[in-house]
């Protein structure tokens, strides 16, 4: 019902930039919080940042003030500016919709299929 299309990732070295963006489509009625996880091989998927439907956003201590998280509700779309890129960031970077498939109904995660950023140092 609903698919997810993440794009953005790369290879960078550290002190670089990118912008992850993923993009919702499919049927439901609207995309209540957007959240970014990432993931590094052998560790548990950690959470990285999120942004609730009225625009407040928030972050883990390790990518605060260096990335930046923001929505585009008419294009079901949210991005992940990551600046001053640090080795420690490459993982797999995952976006996480909470999304309300008719109106009144509990928001459900959905996850994408993961996206590969690797900084080099």
């Amino acid at each position: 019902q609903v698919q997810l299309q993440e794009s953005g990732g790369g290879l960078v070295q550290a002190g670089g930039s990118l912008r992850l963006s993923c993009t919702a489509s499919g049927s439901f009625w609207v995309i209540a919080n957007w959240a970014w996880y990432r993931q590094v091989p052998g560790n548990r998927r950690e959470w990285v940042a999120s942004m609730v439907s009225g625009g407040a956003s928030n972050y883990d201590d390790s990518v605060k003030g260096r990335f930046s998280i923001s929505r585009d509700n008419a294009k079901n779309t949210v991005y992940l500016q990551m600046n001053s890129l640090k080795p420690e960031d490459t993982g797999v970077y995952y976006c996480n919709p909470a999304v309300r498939l008719r109106a009144g109904r509990p928001p459900i995660d959905y996850w994408g299929k993961g996206i590969q950023v690797t900084v080099s140092s």
